[in-house]
């Protein structure tokens, strides 16, 4: 997920610099949610080892 992220955060700015100000923003917004969406998993895993859930206990 987070390698889409950045394809369309290089896509944002490739475009912006060729002046395409519209496929550039919305390029930027899309790697926006992408990245906090990557974020928030890898909070929810965090926290999910932390208090042991999937765990093997023998």
């Amino acid at each position: 997920m987070l390698r889409l992220a950045l394809f369309f955060l290089i896509v944002s700015i490739i475009a912006g610099l060729f002046g395409f100000g519209g496929i550039s923003s919305a390029a930027a917004g899309m790697a926006k949610i992408l990245f906090f969406i990557a974020v928030i998993i890898c909070v929810v895993l965090f926290a999910m080892v932390l208090i042991g859930v999937g765990a093997v206990s023998k």
